[in-house]
Parts: structure tokens; sequence; C-alpha cells
């Protein structure tokens, strides 16, 4: 059952969103692969180079920055749409704060835990050597989480809008030439997963927190960038 324009304790009704089914699994474990198919070079390195080759071929070398600013679009929207009047969701103020907390944690272990383990060189700029953190895309990753977020929370119609802003900041990784496809593929996939588990993660901070108290209030703000996450916790008692 969803909300319209008021908080209502979500701890009285079903919520099918925070529980686990190993089908959800599925869209972004295949994501992560299809990225990962990169290694395997060939046939697979190549059609990565033919899609370099492309995008390229229609920015001319031409490169825009806003990529770096809406990747956080999407969370944004995720915080804010339910502040709105008439607008329907799922779950409290204080529920979506922990949902992201949790999300955008899974999402920088995930991120920079590839980055770290995994040597894989960022297309070359006039032959300048650009780093080998290219997989997968932080960017992509962080816009399709908040896209994810936003489908489980509001539902398809504001996930559409959402969603395409996600595709756009993948594809402008591809056009300034920051990463390759595979990169993008896999970070939606890291993007989508960390979303998912944010939500099911969900029972299990109700109960550390012990939510059902009134009396309690609990604040999280996190923070993620491509060097790294941090949050902040505040609790009234």
């Amino acid at each position: 059952m969803l909300m319209r324009g008021q908080e209502v304790d979500s701890l009285k009704i079903e919520d099918p969103s925070t529980q686990f089914k190993a089908t959800q699994l599925i869209l972004p474990t295949s994501l992560i692969a299809v990225g990962a198919l990169s290694f395997c070079g060939g046939v697979f390195d190549d059609a990565r180079q033919w899609v370099r080759k492309e995008v390229q071929c229609m920015s001319g070398g031409q490169e825009y920055t806003f990529d770096d600013y809406i990747q956080y679009l999407p969370v944004a929207s995720y915080m804010g749409l339910g502040l709105i009047n008439g607008v329907e969701h799922r779950h409290t103020l204080l529920e979506r704060t922990l949902v992201t907390a949790t999300s955008w944690a899974t999402l920088a272990i995930m991120v920079r835990g590839s980055k770290h383990f995994i040597s894989s060189p960022r297309p070359e700029k006039d032959g300048r050597f650009r780093g080998d953190d290219s997989f997968p895309s932080g960017h992509t990753s962080t816009a399709f989480m908040g896209a994810e977020l936003v489908r489980m929370e509001y539902g398809t119609g504001y996930a559409i809008g959402a969603y395409a802003v996600a595709c756009g900041v993948g594809f402008m990784r591809l056009w300034n030439d920051r990463h390759w496809v595979t990169d993008v593929i896999a970070g939606a996939g890291v993007g989508i997963l960390s979303a998912r588990v944010g939500y099911w993660m969900l029972p299990v901070w109700r109960k550390v927190f012990n939510m059902q108290d009134s009396n309690k209030a609990v604040a999280i703000v996190p923070y993620y960038n491509s060097q790294a996450f941090g949050a902040s916790m505040a609790m009234v008692f």
C-alpha cells in the first residue's frame, strides 16, 4: 500500500520491497557479468573498441562536465519526491535516509573494491595514460542506484525520468571518453544491486534503531564521491 502526502507507520503494513528474492539478482548480476566480458579479450575487446570509435566520431573530441553533477539527481529525487504533497511513497523520510545510506555504502564498497583489485586502464587520450581504475563506472553506478531507488519507492512513472537521467550519465561517460561501454554496463548493474541491498537491509535497521519507538529519531547523511564514502549520524532519545 502506498501513502499519499503523509508519513504513516510502515511497520504495520506489508512491505514487499524489503523482501529478498533470488530473482532480483538476475538483472544486476547479468549486467555486471556482461561488463566483465571485456576482460576475456578477443571479440569482446573489439566490440568495446568499436563502440568507443563510433561515439568519439559523434563527439568530435568535445567534452562536457555536467555528468559530474546530474549523477546525483536521481538520488536527490528519491529523497525529495516524498516531501511533495500528493506524491505517493512507501516509506518515511527516515526510512528513505537509511536505505540511501546503506545503498551508498554498498556501492562504495563494490566500486572502490573493484577499482582497487581490478586493473582496467581507462581509454587513452592523445596517447596519455589516464589511470587503471576504469572498471566499473562510478558515475553510472551512482545514477542507476538513484534511479532504481526511485522505481522501488515511487513506481514506474517517476522511474522513467530517473532512468532516462541515469542512461544519459552513462552515455556521457562514453562521450567524454572516460570509460569503456563495458564499464558503463557493469556500473549500471552495481547501482541497481546497491539499491536493492538498501531495501533488503531496511528491516534490520528498523530493529537496530528500535524504530517502533516514536520518541527516537535518527538522522543519517551519506556522502560518496569517486574517492571515498562517508556518513554522519545523529540520534535523539
